[in-house]
């Protein structure tokens, strides 16, 4: 890469390296008593996103793990091209993170076939110890964040400082959208996209992870990366 900044790839998990999102997945498949109301408050805004995920896997009970487990792996899905883009950004030399408001112990068996640091995945995490899941927290907002995210994915994103860092985001939710606010580049699909044409703030949207390949290798001949 030409820039005299170095690159730096944030990048969600559920529904942009998988098809799908395995937290709303594994809701409406295992349907624990109560966590339809409880989404509905994170949609709308009313429950915050730890407040909510929190509530909603502690309606589950401890022994479903392995369950659950076999249920994501079963229909998640890698979206296409995500294998090539990691060989990509590593040719590249550029650092990338895996960004998640998702859960370790579904996220790490999906990830497990790319190799990717352990220490390169931000993602919240799980105690099976009691009768019910508890959700845990590794990496909660810091200021000036107050959305009470959970996983806050502004404040990983603001370790890399913006005078040395060109700072690259991809995802698909409005989880996202924080992120995409103080990005210098980034890739949406689905809702996030819909949330960057809202808001005026600039995108590429892609569908697999070839569309972007394609984008960097571009903007990388052009001198813009």
């Amino acid at each position: 890469m030409s820039t005299a900044k170095k690159p730096v790839i944030f990048c969600d998990f559920d529904g942009t390296i998988t098809n799908s999102d395995n937290i709303v997945a594994i809701m409406k498949h295992f349907q624990p008593t109560g966590c339809e109301p409880i989404m509905h408050q994170i949609v709308n805004g009313h429950t915050s996103i730890r407040e909510g995920v929190g509530a909603m896997f502690a309606l589950m009970p401890s022994e479903q793990k392995d369950e659950i487990i076999s249920y994501v792996l079963g229909q998640a899905g890698i979206r296409e091209g995500f294998a090539r883009f990691l060989d990509y950004v590593r040719e590249q030399q550029i650092q990338f993170f895996v960004t998640s408001g998702g859960i370790d112990f579904f996220i790490d068996p999906l990830l497990k076939p790319f190799d990717i640091p352990h220490d390169h995945v931000y993602c919240n995490g799980a105690d099976f110890s009691g009768d019910r899941i508890q959700i845990t927290w590794p990496h909660p907002c810091e200021e000036p964040c107050t959305n009470d995210c959970g996983m806050c994915k502004t404040t990983v994103i603001r370790q890399y400082p913006s005078e040395q860092y060109e700072r690259i985001l991809i995802g698909d939710s409005l989880t996202d959208f924080e992120g995409a606010k103080i990005a210098d580049l980034v890739y949406s699909r689905s809702h996030l996209t819909l949330k960057c044409q809202e808001l005026g703030v600039p995108h590429v949207p892609f569908e697999t992870f070839d569309d972007i390949i394609e984008d960097l290798k571009q903007k990388q001949e052009q001198g813009v990366l």
